[in-house]
């Protein structure tokens, strides 16, 4: 007899039929849960997903067809498991979560809520309106082989956001532009600033620049002449276009890069990459646009480069870019000027796999296909359909425990790699809520500012939405309303809170500075937290450099020597920051195993030399959360 069938006799299965669930999350793990939950006997279940099905779901995500395409997730899930179990109530929602309509009344009506989301804002927004209307939560993830089922119980056990999250790993700007080692820095630099400087808002990319450096600082250079390069010349067509920078990036660049010879004293040189040595008159084919088996526009198509796990020549590579660059002038000149990377943009993800290899040719790393370059820079690990099965079983096993009120057998379980290289599966007891939380168990948090030269709109940004995850923030100071987020807040008061947006924190009618104590409140979220302000007048720019620490030390207020000084204990800093604000599997990471968990597992993290002083560039390597 299995678990599940062991627990349906347990509870009444009339209990079971009764019970209403809600499921956030329609894609991997969503569609194998919908799936189990209907065959479990479950038979009223609400389903929210705010994305629309894409050609790279269909390898994983079961319930849907490659003519579901461009619809929603939410609803043709319910349609395809509708055809099968036909009496089920199933509501689905084509919807962000976090959208008013759901407040802690519809969250109220559950008896559990069971989480497949691909993304931490969101995550946490509903781990607090489950402790807000005393929901239990069945948290999951995965990624390739690995994953995690835990549960948050309000009282009982650690909520969500008990422990701090994993955070982007970061890179040097100068290794990005100047010294990569690895194709990932390679990738990065494609992405983030050569597509961007060739397609993307040129005012967005100020502070980095294409071409290596040949200052003995190492600090990277803005010359206008550079930036006007990249302009489309009067009367240039594409195709002189594309040459002409291509033998700027890959050639004279790394040329006057190598003018800096103490950069080369313990480094392999890297080779300069010129057209004219690269491809001959007949390499050079241009075919104007020849559309994918997606439809999409596609260089390689183009070039007649079918498969994308093959790895490229150097040639092929050169060909592949000429003709992105060309494409997306001729074909895409809309998008020209505001592109930014996709990682479902056919043409986006050649442009940057040819140029991330050329680039990785001249310093002599290995260059990949444009499957592991894809990966690589939507910072996917391929998801494996038999993990995202196994995690819904779990997810359900768990969600008839709490329903069987038998929450002290819950286990947080996690799908982890034995050092055999067999994979097992490690349960782990539930960890109790955490004194020092400050969303479940609302603990004072400290932040360390410059009141001298912050402003509420970089407090609005860098802390409260950003580090907290709080989507309609209101901002008190005692009883003093400093800013308040709403579609119905009176004109007058809208003027007051713009007004104090860039003001500085010391020229405040009432002066924010140490031993002040803001409050912030999310009334949607039923959240609300204590700020102490401490001033400091210094940060570390390399390991802070927003200018702001958030901690929930109360004791180092009392520290009046350390205003000046960067921090060297923070022992609960909030760490769960992310590097952008996207709605898709880019930036969140599997949980850590406890240690009570990991004996026995192994993982290989790679250590990244910095300099202490470089501007650093965030971005996730790798093991963001399939679902």
């Amino acid at each position: 007899m299995s678990r599940s069938e062991e627990l349906n006799q347990q509870m009444d299965i009339n209990g079971i039929e009764k019970e209403k669930v809600l499921m956030v999350g329609a894609g991997g793990i969503g569609c194998e849960l919908l799936k189990t939950l209907v065959l479990t006997g479950f038979q009223h279940i609400h389903l929210i997903d705010m994305d629309t099905i894409e050609v790279s779901n269909l390898n994983r995500q079961f319930l849907f067809r490659k003519s579901h395409v461009g619809q929603s997730k939410a609803k043709v899930a319910r349609e395809a498991v509708l055809k099968f179990r036909p009496g089920v109530e199933i509501v689905a929602h084509h919807a962000n979560v976090k959208n008013q309509e759901f407040d802690i009344d519809f969250f109220k009506q559950f008896s559990v809520v069971l989480n497949g989301l691909d993304n931490l804002e969101a995550r946490r927004h509903v781990n607090r309106m489950c402790l807000a209307a005393g929901v239990p939560l069945v948290e999951s993830g995965t990624t390739g082989y690995l994953g995690q089922v835990t549960v948050h119980i309000k009282g009982q056990t650690e909520c969500y956001e008990c422990q701090p999250k994993p955070a982007p790993k970061s890179y040097p700007v100068c290794t990005i532009t100047s010294t990569p080692s690895k194709l990932i820095h390679c990738i990065v630099w494609a992405k983030e600033l050569a597509l961007a400087k060739l397609f993307g808002d040129k005012g967005q990319v100020s502070d980095l620049d294409v071409r290596p450096t040949s200052n003995e600082d190492g600090a990277v250079s803005n010359d206008p002449d550079e930036a006007q390069f990249f302009e489309v010349r009067s009367g240039e067509n594409s195709k002189a276009y594309a040459e002409r920078v291509f033998d700027r990036i890959f050639g004279q660049n790394i040329v006057t890069a190598l003018q800096n010879e103490d950069t080369w004293k313990a480094r392999r040189r890297p080779d300069p990459l010129f057209l004219e040595k690269v491809l001959t008159e007949d390499d050079v084919v241009t075919t104007n646009g020849v559309c994918s088996s997606e439809g999409t526009i596609s260089a390689s198509a183009s070039l007649g480069l079918k498969n994308p796990q093959e790895t490229w020549s150097v040639k092929d590579n050169a060909r592949v870019f000429l003709e992105s660059v060309q494409l997306f002038l001729d074909k895409r000149s809309k998008d020209v000027g505001k592109l930014v990377f996709d990682k479902d943009d056919q043409l986006a993800v050649e442009f940057v796999t040819a140029a991330a290899n050329l680039r990785a040719h001249s310093f002599g790393i290995p260059m990949q296909s444009l499957f592991e370059a894809k990966g690589m820079a939507g910072n996917i690990i391929h998801a494996i359909a038999t993990t995202n099965a196994i995690i819904a079983g779990l997810i359900v096993l768990e969600a008839l425990k709490i329903l069987s009120n038998k929450t002290k057998e819950c286990r947080m379980t996690y799908c982890v790699e034995h050092p055999s290289g067999k994979m097992l599966l490690m349960p782990v007891e539930m960890a109790e809520p955490n004194p020092r939380c400050y969303v479940c168990s609302e603990t004072p948090l400290v932040l360390e500012l410059n009141t001298a030269t912050a402003t509420m709109r970089e407090v609005l940004e860098k802390v409260v939405k950003r580090k907290l995850g709080v989507t309609d923030p209101v901002i008190m100071q005692g009883s003093n309303l400093l800013h308040e987020s709403g579609e119905d807040i009176e004109e007058d008061m809208v003027a007051y809170y713009t007004a104090l947006l860039d003001k500085k924190f010391v020229d405040y009618p009432t002066p924010i500075t140490t031993g002040v104590v803001l409050t912030v409140e999310d009334y949607h979220q039923d959240f609300r937290c204590s700020l102490h302000v401490k001033h400091r007048e210094t940060f570390d720019e390399e390991k802070e450099p927003e200018g702001m620490v958030i901690t929930g030390d109360l004791a180092s207020l009392n520290n009046t020597d350390a205003s000046a000084q960067p921090s060297t204990a923070a022992p609960s800093k909030i760490q769960n920051g992310h590097a952008e604000e996207e709605e898709d599997d880019d930036v969140v990471m599997v949980e850590p195993v406890p240690k009570a968990a990991t004996a026995g597992t192994k993982r290989k993290l790679e250590e990244e030399d910095t300099q202490p002083t470089e501007k650093r560039l965030r971005v996730t390597e790798s093991v963001p959360i399939e679902v």
